[in-house]
């Protein structure tokens, strides 16, 4: 009787939302697209029998901390159910993919795949679509609903898209190719920065060192933050509001592989992930990873973690057509 009752309320919902998105100018959907198997518009008709969680969430803004508890359907379970296209014939290849969020104002964030999959960084982001507002809950109206994508754990929420209407699944785009395998004796950055710059051994010692523990190794290396943000410039659009988190950082290994982290998880003013560059491990070099390995902090597994790093590639994510 309880599920049924829960049931109707949310039913109850999403009449209520489809004749608000009538002709109040917000979207009564939301439109998946992009490299899945199924792209299609979602309502809380279609989030429904995806589940749905409920999360309180805490974070600054420009007019101070907020602090909000949404109810909606998990970010990783919308996209899954779309069926992420990935390439079989190379090696954790969702690790190479992003999704891009929109909202109806043209603003974009990017979400690397492998920072939301539960397998991975585990970011719990929801669709939210539900607020609970004096001890109540209600369907998102303006400003921020019908549909607002979360970020839980970042420190403000420059991520937590309003009005959201796409979630665009796309490929990195990456043209880095490795060399082979083997050790590597270094690595470029290029793309959207105002300096590109190749990095050795003795210019990775050259710049801020710091020191984390990951899996029981102590590494020690550079901020990939510092590298791209400090080091080489990041190349932004000063005309667009938050533009660095529409971008987003691929890494490559000297054998091919690659991993996508969004520079939004990693900026400190936002997701404050504390992915390294590191060039030492308990004390020594790394020997066999090479020159140079992006260590990726708190992940499930560490598979965004590359040794043997060659390149370091910045991108923008283009607007959705």
């Amino acid at each position: 009787m309880r599920r049924f009752a829960r049931w109707c309320s949310f039913a109850a919902m999403a009449i209520t939302l489809v004749v608000a998105g009538c002709g109040g100018g917000n979207a009564a959907v939301v439109r998946v697209d992009g490299a899945v198997d199924r792209p299609a518009n979602y309502g809380t008709a279609e989030l429904g029998p995806l589940g749905n969680t409920t999360q309180t969430v805490a974070f600054g803004s420009g007019s101070g901390p907020q602090t909000h508890t949404y109810t909606g359907t998990a970010l990783w379970s919308v996209l899954n159910n779309a069926g992420i296209k990935t390439d079989a014939s190379k090696k954790n290849d969702l690790l190479n993919r992003y999704v891009l969020a929109t909202g109806a104002d043209g603003y974009k964030t990017v979400f690397a795949l492998g920072e939301l999959s539960p397998d991975y960084g585990n970011k719990p982001s929801v669709l939210a679509y539900v607020e609970a507002l004096n001890s109540a809950s209600a369907v998102m109206g303006p400003p921020d609903g019908p549909f607002r994508v979360t970020a839980p754990g970042d420190v403000k929420g420059g991520r937590y898209v309003s009005n959201l209407v796409r979630l665009d699944v796309r490929t990195s785009g990456s043209t880095a190719a490795g060399t082979g395998g083997g050790i590597s004796t270094g690595f470029a950055v290029s793309g959207a920065v105002t300096t590109g710059k190749s990095f050795d051994l003795a210019a990775l010692q050259s710049l801020p060192a710091t020191t984390q523990t990951v899996g029981g190794v102590a590494y020690t290396g550079v901020s990939l933050w510092t590298l791209l943000n400090t080091a080489t410039g990041l190349r932004t659009d000063t005309s667009v509001k938050n533009a660095s988190l529409a971008m987003y950082a691929v890494a490559t290994g000297s054998d091919g592989y690659r991993a996508l982290l969004s520079l939004g998880e990693i900026d400190p003013g936002f997701g404050n992930k504390t992915a390294l560059i590191a060039y030492a491990s308990n004390g020594a070099g790394l020997g066999a990873n090479g020159v140079a390995r992006l260590v990726v902090p708190g992940e499930v597994k560490q598979s965004r973690s590359v040794s043997n790093l060659v390149s370091i590639e910045v991108f923008a994510a283009p607007s959705a057509q």
